[in-house]
């Protein structure tokens, strides 16, 4: 995949010069180095480069498996599954989507361009991967400034704890950089994934705002939007999902996506409206017309697919690439094995759940990485990585040396599964119980106020 992209990038090239009717030793010194690409790229894949047809062996697929024959992890927008009780393998995940490791090195520059100690999630790898961060921190500190985007799919009334993760670092980064924040709420493509009524899907982008609002977002730089209202009355909006349309065979999405041909023809074309707010010019009420503003994505690995898409086809219409920050997933109660889901109330911790709820929850339901009895457990001591009560600590805990000693206490037998899962519960409680109390505090004028195309307090 990334050879595809620099092939795109290459033959992007190649067109400016002739366009720019540039010397002819450095047309043919980019056109050298694009055929080169190109056999390199027929050596890795056994396929010619195509452009707008990214290589089929990166398709999503259900059945992966690995060169050694074992299955590899399921990862796409709609399913997460691995066999690892340690949960997916996110450095052979790097790979496999051709993204880049963030590393200490991205971390520190991220703390010395924001002059912010680097939230939690980049500092425990929770923030693991990205796509051209390096170019987004490059272009700040030369002042040209950028935009965040990020989203949540409203399948449900209530949202649980691990659908807060991408917004709780998009505050942080709308914080530290004082930049204009769109969330899109796709209530479109769950009417066209799920057994929901139309109107069930746009009460629950409304209800879901209420949720997103009470993370503390400040109103005057950010904007979020339902698909079933905004694309309707954003011609700006939809011209730009029209170009990605045009731009992405059906071939293409059948490779990135999965579908078949018994899919809806709606799921087919639903990814160009996704990709449409990573381009500035589809929001002219905030951007002012601008296209050239670049937006940064922070989301969960399993969006990715949406964005290599994306990242594809943005030069081919004249607009700068996204980048992306991506998040691990936050597991299920029952275990690593798959993410949290909204569809079963037992493998989640939901925003709705009162104190008992979640202490009876994490009781009965987190899965354990201690031993079967007290004195084994003190002799052989706990397994934190595959412990949900350990694991979900390092997504809400904040200090590091008080994290760092539980895991050691609970590695060596010190600290007991019950004792642990109880400093769990005391951490999420009160967590939640204050968001509970933010949410009550938003009113549906205050929605109306975030869901309205205006200009935002930002001058670029």
């Amino acid at each position: 995949m990334e050879l595809y992209e620099q092939l795109t990038a290459q033959g992007d090239k190649v067109r400016s010069l002739k366009t720019a009717k540039a010397d002819k030793a450095d047309v043919d010194a980019a056109i050298q180095l694009l055929l080169k690409l190109k056999v390199d790229y027929k050596e890795v894949t056994g396929q010619d480069y195509k452009a707008g047809c990214p290589p089929s062996g990166t398709a999503v697929s259900n059945d992966r498996q690995s060169e050694n024959g074992a299955e590899e992890d399921t990862v796409d927008p709609w399913n997460v599954a691995t066999n690892s009780a340690k949960g997916v393998d996110y450095d052979k995940l790097i790979v496999r989507f051709g993204s880049s490791k963030i590393d200490q090195e991205l971390v520190d520059r991220i703390e010395k361009v924001s002059g912010q100690k680097p939230h939690r999630f980049l500092r425990r790898g929770i923030f693991f991967s990205h796509r051209d961060m390096n170019q987004v921190l490059d272009a700040y500190e030369k002042q040209k400034s950028f935009y965040l985007y990020t989203g949540r799919g409203p399948s449900s009334q209530a949202m649980h704890v691990g659908h807060l993760i991408p917004f709780v670092f998009t505050k942080w980064l709308q914080d530290v950089f004082d930049i204009p924040l769109v969330i899109q709420l796709t209530d479109d493509e769950k009417y066209l994934w799920k057994d929901l009524s139309l109107e069930d899907c746009h009460r629950f982008a409304e209800e879901n705002a209420k949720d997103i609002i009470a993370c503390g977002f400040d109103v005057n730089k950010t904007f979020i939007f339902s698909d079933l209202d905004y694309m309707g009355s954003s011609p700006e909006f939809y011209r730009n999902v029209v170009k990605v349309q045009k731009h992405v065979t059906f071939n293409q999405v059948k490779g990135i996506f999965g579908f078949s041909d018994s899919d809806c023809i709606g799921k087919i074309s639903f990814p160009a409206i996704q990709a449409a707010p990573a381009f500035s010019s589809s929001f002219p009420q905030i951007f002012k017309g601008r296209k050239d503003v670049q937006c940064l994505i922070p989301c969960a690995i399993d969006q990715d697919p949406y964005f290599r898409m994306t990242r594809d086809v943005a030069p081919r219409i004249g607009y700068p690439k996204p980048a992306l920050l991506h998040s691990t997933f936050f597991p299920a109660l029952q275990g690593a094995q798959t993410k949290m889901s909204a569809s079963d109330a037992n493998s989640s911790i939901f925003l709705t759940d009162t104190p008992k709820q979640i202490k009876n929850k994490v009781n009965k339901h987190a899965f354990s990485g201690g031993k079967d009895t007290i004195e084994e457990h003190r002799e052989q001591g706990g397994n934190p990585d595959i412990d949900v009560a350990f694991m979900y600590l390092t997504f809400f805990m904040e200090d590091d040396e008080q994290l760092e000693k539980i895991r050691q206490d609970y590695t060596s037998g010190t600290l007991l599964t019950g004792e642990l899962k109880k400093m769990l519960i005391e951490t999420l409680q009160p967590m939640i119980t204050a968001h509970q109390e933010n949410r009550k505090n938003v009113t549906d004028e205050m929605v109306k106020q975030f869901m309205t195309p205006r200009p935002l307090n930002f001058n670029f």
